[in-house]
Parts: C-alpha cells; sequence; structure tokens
C-alpha cells in the first residue's frame, strides 16, 4: 500500500543521524511541497505546480534551463531506471494500470501536450512529419503498457506532463481554464500518486546513487 505523505513525514523526522545528508536534503525538500500540494483541494492548478516543484527536489541535480533538452529527458530517464529497478513487486505499474491506464491512453492520444505538434504549429522547421511521430509515440505508449515496461511508461507519461508544466509555468494557460481542464485534472492524480511511492523508495533505498541535490544548504 502506498505510504501517505504524512507518514513519510513522521519516517522523515525518525530517520538515523547516519542517513545520507544529500538524500535527506531531498526528501525534506520534496514533502514539504508534496505536504503544501495537498492543502490544494480545490485547486488543480496550484497542487500541479506545487507537485512539479516536489519532483524537481527529487530527480533534479543542478539548474536547468526552460527547455525540455535532451539533458533533462535523460535525467528523466536516468530516475526513472532507478525507481523501477528499486520497484520489484512492480508497485508502479501495477497501480498506475488499475487506477490510471484510461488517463494514460487519453494522455497520450492528446495532440496538445505533445510538443513536437507545438513546434509545427508555430513554424519551426523540421517538425512537419509531427503527425507520424506522435502515431510512433502513441503506438509506443500503448506497448509500453501492454509490456509491463514502467520506465517507458514513466517517461512517457512525464515527457506529455513537462509541456503541460510549460504551459502552466510560462504563462501560457489560464487559471481554472476549461481548455485545459481534464489534463490537469489528471496530471494532479498520477503525481499525488507517484511522488509519494517515488519518496517511499528512495527512503528504503539509502545507499543508491541518487546523486547531488542542487543549490545545496551552505553554512557560512
Amino acid at each position: 500500500m502506498n505510504s501517505t505523505v504524512s507518514e513519510l513525514r513522521a519516517r522523515e523526522q525518525a530517520l538515523p543521524d547516519d542517513f545520507p545528508a544529500d538524500l535527506k536534503l531531498r526528501i525534506h525538500r520534496a514533502l514539504s511541497w508534496l505536504m503544501r500540494a495537498e492543502k490544494q483541494e480545490d485547486d488543480d492548478d496550484a497542487a500541479f505546480i506545487f507537485y512539479w516543484v516536489a519532483f524537481n527536489a527529487l530527480y533534479g541535480h543542478q539548474a536547468r534551463d526552460t527547455h525540455f533538452s535532451n539533458g533533462e529527458r535523460n535525467a528523466f530517464q536516468e530516475y526513472f531506471q532507478k525507481i523501477s529497478l528499486l520497484d520489484s513487486e512492480k508497485q508502479i505499474y501495477d497501480e498506475l494500470w488499475r487506477n490510471f491506464s484510461a488517463s494514460i491512453r487519453i494522455l497520450i492520444q492528446n495532440k496538445f501536450v505533445f510538443q513536437p505538434f507545438w513546434n509545427n504549429y508555430h513554424g519551426i522547421a523540421g517538425y512537419e512529419d509531427w503527425e507520424l511521430s506522435f502515431e510512433r509515440a502513441r503506438d509506443l505508449g500503448h506497448r509500453a503498457l501492454e509490456n509491463e515496461d514502467t520506465v517507458q511508461i514513466l517517461s512517457i507519461i512525464f515527457d506529455r506532463l513537462y509541456v503541460l508544466r510549460n504551459q502552466v509555468f510560462h504563462g501560457v494557460s489560464t487559471w481554472q481554464s476549461s481548455v485545459n481542464r481534464a489534463q490537469i485534472k489528471d496530471a494532479t492524480r498520477i503525481l499525488a500518486f507517484l511522488l509519494p511511492l517515488f519518496v517511499d523508495l528512495m527512503m528504503r533505498n539509502p545507499d543508491f546513487p541518487w546523486g547531488k541535490p542542487g543549490y545545496e544548504v551552505i553554512v557560512e
């Protein structure tokens, strides 16, 4: 059963002194944002923002630019490979399939959270065949669900969510807009499930190479 944020917070406060400091900082930061997200019961936009900041706290290693570069995509992929490796019981896949398979299918079939669509729409050269890329990505997502490929499923989900993240964070989306309401609601539900599970796996595997967090606390 997935641990609640409150339960994870209690475990974090009881961590032993020899628990790795870098990982403890990641967990402390992430839980602070997860707790704030849970308070946004009537505001999915705000909750989505807080959940995404919590995700950044878990996987990020340094300050990154605002575009989903290959480096950022590789960082996602590396993190999901670690998480999937530790999830030996396939809880992530089982829960995603049981509770979110319909939402995931809708997400990967939505061209408005597929960046090549927007690149072509804005006249950026090289994306004229976005529809072919979209079909390939959609088929890849369906196969990943059928083949229980957790890494691929997470990569595709967050590839789409990153486009939604940019729409919100960069002010090209209206607060509580009806235009993207379904995507925001589904994204918030998915993040609310996944992130506490990520925290739990990380806390249970403190010696795993999680890397140094960005902007460490410096005491002068």
